[in-house]
């Protein structure tokens, strides 16, 4: 007991002496340092968006009747053609025999008014009947073939509808809401769709760029041009995650509103992860031209503006405002001005700095060594040298 008392007061003794030391004001401390270059930055802007459809199709029937059957369920996968309702198909099937029952009653007219024709012919090349009474002859055929044609006509209108009965879906696609189930009566001129089809192969993404950026890509040349000079763009998902397939900026609105433009972008779906009326940000890559990528820990922030230090010739220290651009991964900062190629600025401990302050520079390099050594010596019990 009395041996750990002894080196516990050792210690105590041990530190104040060091503290001591380190409170001497000869000595000049020491600072990090690094040398800041110019350079051209890879930055991506996120922007808000709508998934949609490459396209919403309503489906809506051409027949008036009764659903007698729904061949399919919300949110199931559809291909172009393939029957997703039935109505009532009874009185069109009817429709259907009447017509052709139709049809069959002006055949046999026109057969028999062909009959006359030919007969009366055959008496006006012998002058037994007049000019008359044949042109009459040949204007009742004519009736009769008219007739025919009309009832073929209706035949084909009455399987048409006939057909309609059976609602089918234009595309492929995913089914949405339907709101008419088994026996709702439904007609062309209802105000809501049976259901709508959406087609996700592809999907339209929208967002909004400012009007300030349109007209920087405006400048740089034509809009179209440059839209196809753009690289692809990604997609961030509601969950966070990134989607596995790259986009493409293909539209930009000629309208501006409340100081930003609607711009879209297309994006595969083959596996149907995104749907319409989703959420997610479009990430797209650009360039920052003569930008200064410097650490955080290098800037001091008094009323929301940023100052470094830069190291002067003399190893004093000027206390400097800089304008920076965010990159948003909690240690860097792009510095958009107040700093220029080749100058050297304190990047740790600059909480403890005044403006005009002499410090002895080191490399980061030779900072972390400084460091390690510190960690072995504390290690290895050298405390002297540890925490000097």
């Amino acid at each position: 007991m009395k041996s750990r008392i002894v080196l516990f007061a050792f210690c105590v003794a041990l530190l104040s002496s060091c503290g001591n030391k380190g409170n001497d004001t000869g000595k000049v401390p020491e600072f990090a340092v690094q040398e800041v270059q110019k350079s051209t930055a890879s930055l991506i802007s996120s922007h808000p968006a709508t998934i949609e459809g490459k396209q919403d199709v309503e489906i809506r029937p051409q027949v008036s009747g009764f659903i007698t059957k729904l061949c399919v369920d919300e949110g199931a996968t559809v291909r172009k053609g393939q029957v997703l309702f039935i109505i009532d198909p009874v009185q069109y099937a009817a429709a259907v025999r009447t017509a052709e029952a139709a049809i069959k009653t002006a055949e046999a007219a026109v057969n028999t008014q062909q009959i006359t024709v030919d007969n009366k012919r055959e008496l006006n090349k012998k002058q037994i009947i007049s000019n008359y009474d044949l042109s009459m002859a040949e204007n009742s055929l004519a009736q009769a073939q008219a007739q025919l044609a009309q009832a073929q006509a209706q035949l084909t209108t009455a399987r048409q509808n006939l057909s309609f009965t059976q609602v089918k879906s234009p595309t492929d696609g995913i089914i949405n809401k339907i709101p008419y189930r088994l026996g709702a009566l439904v007609s062309p001129s209802m105000a809501a769709p049976m259901t709508t089809v959406s087609e996700l192969g592809e999907v339209n993404v929208y967002f909004n760029m400012t009007e300030k950026e349109l007209l920087a890509m405006a400048k740089s040349g034509d809009i179209k041009e440059e839209l196809n000079k753009m690289p692809a763009v990604k997609l961030q998902l509601i969950d966070g995650t990134m989607y596995d397939a790259e986009g493409k900026i293909e539209i930009v609105t000629g309208v501006i509103e409340n100081g930003s433009v609607l711009m879209r972008a297309k994006f595969p779906n083959d596996n149907h992860i995104l749907h319409s009326g989703g959420s997610a940000n479009i990430l797209i890559p650009y360039n920052m031209e003569n930008a200064i990528n410097i650490p955080q820990s290098a800037t001091v922030e008094i009323q929301d503006k940023k100052f470094v230090y830069i190291l002067q010739p003399d190893n004093t220290v000027k206390y400097t405002e800089i304008t920076i651009f965010n990159l948003d991964n909690g240690k860097d900062y792009l510095v958009t001005s107040g700093l220029n190629s080749g100058d050297k600025i304190v990047i740790e401990g600059v909480q403890t700095l005044k403006d005009g302050m002499k410090i002895q520079p080191i490399t980061p390099a030779q900072k972390e060594a400084n460091y390690q050594q510190a960690l072995k010596d504390q290690h290895d019990g050298n405390l002297a040298t540890a925490f000097n």
